[in-house]
């Protein structure tokens, strides 16, 4: 039987070998939040932070504890937007990165 490495592995493995996807994953994260889909945006993120920063480094960037963060980013994490926006502008930065929202037209 060939041996298989998990989805999460997989991801973790080409955000360190891709700046660029490294920072489509983020935007993903953070416009599918913006759509309304908190839960996988979550879920993003929380594999973003894994195979980037970490969440001990973050906690300390953020000054938040790193067992309060990965229970935020958890499936029952329920996060403040204070804290939510105070990671996500700790990660654009890290990345240089600067996301915007702009209007879209409609059809």
């Amino acid at each position: 039987m060939a041996n298989t490495k998990s989805f999460k592995e997989l991801v973790q493995n080409r955000v360190a070998k891709d700046p660029a996807f490294a920072d489509a994953l983020l935007r993903e994260a953070i416009e599918v939040m913006l759509k309304g889909d908190i839960e996988t945006g979550k879920a993003v993120l929380r594999d973003y932070i894994k195979a980037t920063v970490g969440f001990e480094q973050l906690g300390a960037a953020t000054d938040l504890p790193p067992k309060s963060l990965i229970r935020m980013f958890g499936p029952s994490g329920n996060p403040q937007a204070k804290n939510l926006f105070s990671v996500i502008g700790y990660l654009q930065d890290r990345a240089g990165l600067e996301l915007k929202v702009s209007k879209t037209r409609r059809a």
